[in-house]
């Protein structure tokens, strides 16, 4: 299964959501919390394209997007394929 990083913010309820929905899946995941460290803030824009909202997920090099794109790629049943190695 690949490694997903994900770039957070504290307090942040839809970080929250697409953390659970990633540890049910059994995932190994590198959190990032990234809203009030400017470097690594800096970090998650480049590596996103500019994203600027919490979460950003990344599946391996691939940039999913943030809580929304994580739950519509679940729904559509391309998640589990894209987690696989």
């Amino acid at each position: 299964m690949k490694s997903v990083t994900i770039y957070t913010k504290p307090g942040c309820p839809y970080c929250v959501r697409a953390l659970t929905k990633l540890a049910d899946k059994g995932v190994e995941i590198t959190d990032i919390p990234a809203a009030f460290d400017p470097d690594k803030k800096a970090e998650m824009l480049e590596r996103s394209g500019g994203a600027r909202t919490y979460p950003q997920i990344f599946i391996g090099d691939t940039h999913v997007g943030g809580c929304d794109d994580l739950m519509l790629l679940d729904r559509s049943g391309k998640l589990d394929a894209l987690l696989e190695d």
